[in-house]
């Protein structure tokens, strides 16, 4: 009852602000402009004072130890939380005034903590676009990105089967199953502005994972026009290489940025990272 209430309190104070629409591209990029974030109740800082510029167009890598913040700066992109401090700007536009809804409909992409959608299998991967969930093209065409071509052909009957053990012969599935139809249906958007993959693929194996992120990659950088980025979020450093630029957080801040050969020549937290990581393959 009481995060009912607290829903409640919270529409109320939502009513009637006058937020814009999400814009139709990305001419610059975005930008953290001295963000802080505490999530509330709390005194501990999740991130300090993070200063970052995310082109338009590009490719950009999150990485860092586990409780750097990398989901955290991910959800904000997503405004599912406001800085505590500071303002991230889509161009010249402070987020805060973009329209929440309108803005999530211009993204795509998958979280770590995705939702089991219990529905036939068509619509588990066609909610990424919930105005063409029911379009059997728009669905087929998404499944590959996600690299879920198998768990349809494993299905008995394909995209109509009944997904989920709360249904009378419904067919449940594995963990990297159920992942595959998350990160799928963050393909079923055309033009999305932000894709943001906050580890979608931690249950599969490195080298599925990286074929995955160059899927986005590719996906984005033929939509440069539109000035599309795409955040990759992963705790394996040798799937992100490939990206344009990778941001580093230590300790909630951000403490290095650039492509993989510069950040591999400056023998920083990157360099050192990475070959600890490297090392632990071999």
């Amino acid at each position: 009852a009481q995060r009912l209430l607290w829903l409640e309190r919270y529409v109320a104070s939502r009513a009637g602000v006058d937020e814009a629409d999400a814009p139709t591209r990305i001419a610059n990029g975005i930008t953290f402009d001295h963000v802080s974030f505490r999530y509330p109740g709390t005194d501990a800082v999740v991130l300090d004072d993070v200063n970052l510029t995310l082109p338009a167009g590009s490719v950009v890598a999150v990485v860092g130890e586990n409780g750097a913040g990398k989901s955290t700066l991910t959800k904000l992109l997503a405004r599912m939380y406001d800085p505590t401090d500071g303002r991230i700007l889509v161009d010249d536009t402070d987020l805060a005034s973009i329209d929440p809804t309108s803005w999530r409909g211009r993204m795509g992409g998958a979280f770590q903590d995705f939702f089991k959608f219990e529905f036939l299998a068509a619509s588990s991967v066609g909610l990424g676009d919930l105005p063409r969930h029911e379009e059997r093209p728009a669905v087929a065409a998404a499944v590959p990105g996600g690299g879920a071509d198998d768990v349809i052909e494993k299905l008995p009957e394909g995209f109509e089967t009944q997904l989920g053990p709360s249904w009378h012969n419904g067919r449940d599935l594995s963990f990297g199953q159920w992942q595959k139809l998350a990160v799928a249906r963050g393909f079923m958007r055309d033009r999305p502005l932000l894709c943001a993959l906050d580890e979608p693929t931690a249950a599969l194996d490195a080298e599925t994972e990286h074929q995955l992120f160059e899927k986005f990659a590719e996906a984005s950088r033929a939509a440069a026009d539109d000035g599309r980025i795409t955040v990759l979020v992963s705790h394996r450093f040798s799937t992100v290489r490939m990206a344009d630029h990778i941001v580093v957080l230590d300790g909630s801040r951000v403490v290095e940025f650039g492509d993989h050969e510069t950040l591999m020549a400056k023998r920083g937290t990157y360099a050192e990272l990475y070959g600890m990581q490297a090392a632990g393959y071999r």
